[in-house]
């Protein structure tokens, strides 16, 4: 997978960071930077013949790793009960049991369907929804909130209106929590209806789940027990407090599903409309990023806490470090050093060996450096040395990219690489083993395929 992700990356202008950067570089170099597609000729050669190797030659890897397990494992919590409502716009409206289960539902049971005040328990697959039906629910979060996302169905307690501002005078921010009724709470031995948790301490219980037990009845008729677990919503600054004072122990902080804002469709607009507008050149690739981070933020598809948590602040102050040290290279004359001496190899070397001789260096020094850091390092010495060798600056800045990019020999030279370390158990020398024949193949495609799209003359 991640290597898939590194050789799909290098398909389009922002399937990567090295190719944002290069292109940056040529516009300095040739006063036109690369456009969004100019990588697409190369790219696709080689991610389709990547992609076939790696169909068959995952066989390299040994087959006794183990990934390491998260503390999500231990969590096994798979019977929530929760209540969704069939809304007029819902999509289920009109539909059978058995639609519904077209739609992903097959990992959740319809334990029963309240219309008005009549029950239907355990209904029939060809029973058939109205509108204001309320659904009683059970299966693990995910599951359960990607049956209502995809049925537009509206859980119930979840519309109810949070306090507005908070203890300490700012917007309140919904949060959901998991939590375990603790021995002593005031929970125990009354009902969720009983209790009124919402006007009383402002919070919605959305989900039930008992240890050995299947509930059957709706959650405000459930009388709570001691090691229930309850999916709550409440007011992020305020939730803390609550949970204390209701004798709540609060789960390992792991992201729920269930009752967190859907804006699946606000990130898909936002998405296609950045694609669009660096597809026509409508402005430039920073803007146009910059611009979608702020939508996201401000439709609530990224909630703010998160795109703070999300920064890679080391990489930042990396790459900000190395900007200008890559202008000192060019302005002080260092690249012209550096390519002085690859011309001096390269003068004896056919243009086809030269390319692949900046692309070899680029995939060598980007473990050590970070890939975005070897294009801004890169880019400008291996465009001195086309120059020196009075070929256009073009096909050795792809080289420059297309090394960059695909490290598949260290754990550290891509965060793809390093995501996945874990839960696949891997060892350093494991990448090497598959990524050492993938990293020739790319060498023996990119170099003829960079030469047919960009000339050297």
């Amino acid at each position: 997978m991640a290597f898939g992700s590194l050789l799909g990356g290098i398909v389009t202008l922002v399937g990567t960071s090295p190719n944002v950067i290069v292109a940056r570089v040529r516009e300095e170099l040739t006063g036109e930077p690369f456009g969004m597609f100019d990588f697409a000729p190369v790219g696709i050669v080689i991610a389709l013949a990547g992609c076939a190797f790696l169909a068959v030659g995952y066989r390299l890897l040994p087959e006794d790793r183990r990934g390491a397990a998260s503390l999500d494992a231990a969590l096994d919590i798979k019977d929530y009960v929760t209540e969704a409502r069939v809304g007029e716009k819902s999509t289920v409206a009109g539909k059978s049991v058995a639609d519904l289960r077209k739609l992903g539902a097959d990992e959740v049971d319809i334990i029963s369907i309240m219309r008005g005040e009549k029950l239907l328990p355990a209904p029939l697959p060809d029973a058939t929804f109205r509108s204001g039906d309320v659904l009683l629910l059970r299966g693990e979060s995910d599951a359960l909130e990607r049956v209502v996302a995809e049925g537009e169905l509206d859980l119930v307690g979840k519309d109810r209106k949070e306090r507005k501002v908070t203890e300490t005078g700012n917007e309140a921010t919904e949060r959901v929590s998991e939590a375990v009724i603790a021995p002593g709470s005031v929970l125990v031995g009354h009902t969720a209806g009983y209790l009124d948790l919402h006007a009383r301490h402002g919070v919605n219980v959305l989900a039930i789940s008992r240890s050995g037990e299947r509930l059957k009845d709706r959650l405000r008729d459930i009388r709570l027990r001691s090691g229930d677990v309850v999916v709550v919503q409440g007011a992020e600054d305020l939730l803390p407090e609550t949970l204390a004072d209701l004798g709540l122990l609060p789960l390992a902080n792991r992201p729920v599903a269930l009752g967190s804002t859907r804006r699946a469709w606000t990130t898909g607009v936002i998405l296609l409309g950045t694609v669009a507008a660096l597809a026509f050149s409508l402005a430039a690739v920073p803007i146009v990023f910059f611009a979608a981070a702020v939508s996201l933020i401000a439709c609530g598809a990224l909630p703010l806490r998160d795109a703070y948590s999300n920064v890679e602040a080391p990489i930042l102050v990396m790459l900000a470090a190395l900007i200008p040290v890559s202008d000192s290279l060019r302005s002080t004359g260092a690249t012209d050093v550096f390519a002085g001496f690859l011309a001096n190899i390269g003068s004896s070397l056919p243009g086809w060996a030269s390319v692949g001789l900046i692309l070899i260096a680029a995939m060598a020094v980007t473990p050590f450096l970070n890939n975005a850091a070897t294009v801004l390092v890169m880019a400008p010495i291996g465009a001195g040395f086309a120059t020196q060798l009075g070929y256009r600056p073009d096909a050795f800045l792809m080289a420059v990219a297309i090394g960059a990019a695909c490290d598949f020999l260290t754990p550290i030279g891509h965060q793809c690489n390093t995501l996945v370390m874990g839960p696949g158990g891997y060892r350093f020398s494991d990448y090497a083993r598959l990524g050492a024949p993938l990293s020739v193949l790319v060498i023996l495609l990119a170099v003829p395929a960079i030469l047919i799209v960009f000339p050297l003359r």
